[in-house]
């Protein structure tokens, strides 16, 4: 019987900022050794939960390189930062990000063709990134970011990328299992490792092959994360009531994030301030800060 293998766990980082809204980098590197402490495998440095589209290029340029430096060859660092909607400066943004020595850079599936445009054009626009960035060197991924509109992966599509042999990592948001389990059938075998972003089917994607998680809720208790991507193969009431808990837990991901995210981590000691360049702060009402502080001491009080 082949014997199973823990899945990873990828924390989605959030920016901390200071009261000025500039990238508060001793913060950071608090964060970078918290992730680290609770097990994680690896760490997606700029993304959406990073606030990546309120940032300058220069700005994902520097997170990435800091996450980079503070992370000191402990786990591996993947990072996005391509948010332009222009091919030339989508070149220029992946370049820029592959610079830094990440360990791979992860396209956005959504800038390769508007909403209304078929798998075609999308498909010719990835060619020209791809020609464009031709040292295979360069590990790709790509990330189905919901922001400006959620771009899932036809199977279809899905083939093609792996018939490049060029991508290594995708940021599954698919959140439905039917999908997944045929994700993951296409994907057998091949170079590409699928990641879930969903925590209510994150057991159920592990089961049939997927590589870990890469999620929003990282940021709250990657530990129980780490756990059940320790343990999903066992089976157990355990890890069936580890996987309620988290599933449960993940509907604060629609509350006020990632503020609520930077409040959890405030109260971890990290030197968070709530500052945020995508929502004002003072939109995380009393009863939201509850419902995070009742959610952290379940988390730190349970046990799986």
């Amino acid at each position: 019987m082949k014997k199973k293998k823990r899945a990873e766990v990828w924390p989605t980082m959030v920016t901390p900022f200071k009261d000025d809204f500039t990238i508060d980098y001793k913060a950071l590197e608090k964060l970078v050794d918290w992730y680290i402490e609770r097990g994680v495998s690896g760490l997606f440095a700029v993304c959406q939960s990073s606030e990546m589209h309120q940032l300058s290029l220069r700005e994902r340029v520097e997170l990435s390189s800091a996450v980079m430096k503070f992370t000191a060859g402990r786990v591996p660092v993947i990072s996005s930062g391509h948010i332009s909607n222009s091919l030339d400066d989508q070149i220029e943004e992946v370049k820029a990000i592959a610079d830094t020595g990440v360990d791979a850079v992860i396209l956005v599936s959504n800038l390769l063709a508007e909403e209304s445009e078929s798998d075609s054009v999308w498909k010719e626009r990835m060619k020209i990134l791809l020609a464009s960035i031709s040292s295979e060197d360069i590990k790709l991924g790509l990330y189905e970011c919901p922001y400006p509109y959620k771009k899932l992966l036809s199977p279809e599509l899905l083939e093609w990328i792996i018939s490049t042999d060029r991508f290594v990592y995708l940021k599954d948001t698919c959140c439905d299992l039917d999908m997944i389990k045929e994700r993951a059938e296409i994907a057998s075998g091949s170079n590409l490792k699928l990641y879930n972003a969903n925590a209510a089917s994150l057991l159920g994607s592990l089961q049939t092959g997927y590589a870990g998680y890469c999620g929003i809720m990282t940021n709250f208790h990657p530990e129980l994360y780490v756990k059940l991507c320790d343990t999903w193969f066992e089976g157990t009431e355990k890890v069936k009531n580890l996987q309620n808990l988290i599933g449960l837990a993940s509907v604060v991901e629609y509350q006020y994030y990632p503020v609520n995210a930077k409040y959890l981590l405030q109260m971890e000691g990290l030197g968070f301030t709530l500052k945020s360049r995508k929502q004002d702060y003072m939109g995380l009402n009393s009863s939201m800060r509850m419902e995070i502080e009742q959610m952290r001491e379940i988390s730190k009080n349970c046990r799986f």
